[in-house]
C-alpha cells in the first residue's frame, strides 16, 4: 500500500536522568521499549535527539554563586566591572550575575534596548519612535530611561528587569550604575575592565572592546572554562547555555558531547542491526511572534550529531513545480511527472528557482527546532525526541 504518511515526531518518556547515569543506555532502552509499546519498527535514517539538559546532568556539569564569583574576581581583581549586553532572563542569566556580583566593589550595567539580542523587551520600539529615541546612538542613563518611558514589565515573567538586575547587585553591598546603549564601545568610558555577556555577538563585542582602549576583556565563554575547587565547566562556551539549578548554582551547557551521541548510535546499530542519526538539542532557533523573543538563548542549537545530520537540506519546492512547470497537468499524470521531477533533481539546487523558499538552513538547526517544540521545556517529560521519515521526499 502506498505510504500517506511523511515524517512522524515522537516524544518518548524517559527515567528521570540524574548525575552518574549512564547516558547511551537509558536513551537506547526507552526507544527499544517505545518502539515495541507503541509498535513502530527502527529504520536507517531515522533520527534520535536529546535534549542538552539531561545530558549535562547526567554529567554533573554544575557550579555555584561560589565557583562563578571565585572565577570573575580571578579575571578582574577589585576593578569596576562593566557587565553589558546581558540577556534579560531569570532562568539563563539571573544566578551568573549574583556570581559575578559577589566579589565585586562597583559594577556598571549596560543593557542594550529596546531589547536584549534575543528578543526581550525593555520597551516597545514605538515607544522609541514617540519619543524621538535613537538606540543606535543615544546613551541613556538610569534615571533618562525612567524618565522617557517609565516602568515596564516583560510581556511573559512580568518583571521589570532593570530593577530586577539592580536589586541582584546591590545585595551584595555593590555599587551599581546602570546605562542604556546599543554600542560597544559605551562602556569604556566608564571602565576598561568589561565582561562582555552577549552570546551571538561576542566576537564582534571583544573585538570593538580590545581595539578601542578595553584592558580586561573576557565573554561569559570565558568564565568556568576549566573546573574550579571540582565545580563544573564548559571548555569551549563558560557559562553560555547555561541555566538557573538552584538559587546558588546554575547547570552548564554540556562538554563532551560527540561521545555520547557516537555511543548511543554504535548500541543502536548492534541492538537493531540499522544506522540511527543521533544529535544532542538545546535551544530551537525560532521566533515568537506575539513576545518577539527569538529562542535561541544558546550558544547552538546542537553541540554534536553524528555525521548523517551535516549538511542543509536539498529539496524542491512542490507547489512551485504545480504552480509553473507542470500547471497544466491534474490528477495521477501531474504525481508522475513531479515524482520524475525530483529523482532527477541535482545534488545542489542552491539557486535555482525551483529551490526558492524551500529553507536552507542546517538541518541539525531545522531538526532542533522540532525537537525543541516537541519536547517543550516544561512538565512533559519527554527528553528524548525520536523522528522518522524526516529525509523521505514525495517519492518514497
Amino acid at each position: 500500500m502506498e505510504r500517506v504518511v511523511g515524517t512522524v515526531v515522537r516524544g518518548l518518556r524517559t527515567p528521570i536522568f540524574k548525575e552518574g547515569d549512564n547516558i547511551s543506555e537509558i536513551v537506547v532502552d526507552s526507544i527499544l521499549k517505545a518502539s515495541k509499546v507503541e509498535g513502530f519498527s527502527i529504520n536507517d535514517k531515522d533520527i534520535v535527539a536529546i535534549t542538552e539538559s539531561v545530558v549535562a546532568r547526567a554529567q554533573g556539569n554544575y557550579a555555584t554563586i561560589e565557583t562563578i564569583s571565585k572565577d570573575v574576581h580571578s579575571k578582574f581583581d577589585d576593578d569596576t566591572i562593566g557587565v553589558i549586553f546581558p540577556i534579560l532572563s531569570r532562568n539563563r542569566f539571573a544566578i551568573c550575575l549574583r556570581g559575578i556580583a559577589k566579589k565585586a566593589k562597583k559594577i556598571v550595567l549596560m543593557l542594550g534596548y529596546p531589547s536584549d539580542e534575543v528578543g526581550n523587551h525593555l520597551v516597545d520600539i514605538d515607544l522609541l519612535d514617540k519619543k524621538g529615541v535613537n538606540p543606535w546612538t543615544d546613551v541613556l542613563t538610569e534615571s533618562e530611561f525612567r524618565n522617557y518611558f517609565g516602568y515596564n514589565k516583560h510581556a511573559f515573567t512580568g518583571i521589570d528587569y532593570i530593577d530586577y538586575y539592580k536589586s541582584i547587585i546591590t545585595e551584595y553591598g555593590v555599587e551599581c550604575e546602570i546605562i542604556f546603549s546599543n554600542n560597544p564601545k559605551t562602556i569604556l568610558n566608564y571602565t576598561a575592565s568589561v565582561l562582555a555577556c552577549d552570546i551571538h555577538t561576542r566576537a564582534r563585542t571583544k573585538r570593538i572592546l580590545k581595539e578601542n582602549g578595553g584592558k580586561k576583556v573576557f565573554g561569559l565563554d570565558e568564565i568556568l572554562t576549566s573546573s574550579i575547587d571540582g565545580s563544573g565547566y564548559n571548555e569551549k562556551y563558560g557559562l553560555l547555555g547555561s541555566n538557573k539549578a538552584t538559587e546558588e548554582s546554575i547547570k552548564l551547557f554540556p562538554r563532551d558531547c560527540q561521545p555520547v551521541v557516537d555511543s548511543i548510535q554504535a548500541r543502536l546499530k548492534e541492538k537493531t542491526g540499522k544506522t540511527v542519526e543521533v544529535m544532542i538539542y538545546g535551544d530551537g532557533a525560532f521566533k515568537d511572534p506575539v513576545g518577539k523573543i527569538w529562542e535561541l538563548a544558546d550558544p547552538v542549537v546542537s553541540p554534536a550529531y553524528t555525521k548523517g545530520l551535516e549538511g542543509t537540506p536539498n529539496e524542491i519546492k512542490l507547489k512551485y513545480l504545480a504552480d509553473n512547470d507542470f500547471a497544466d497537468l491534474r490528477g495521477e499524470e501531474l504525481k508522475k511527472a513531479i515524482s520524475e521531477h525530483i529523482k532527477n533533481k541535482g545534488t545542489n539546487l542552491v539557486g535555482a528557482m525551483e529551490a526558492q523558499g524551500t529553507t536552507p538552513r542546517r538541518l541539525t538547526d531545522l531538526i532542533g527546532s522540532l525537537c525543541d517544540l516537541t519536547s517543550g521545556s516544561g512538565d512533559k517529560g519527554t527528553p528524548v525526541v525520536y523522528i522518522q521519515g524526516y529525509f523521505d521526499n514525495y517519492t518514497k
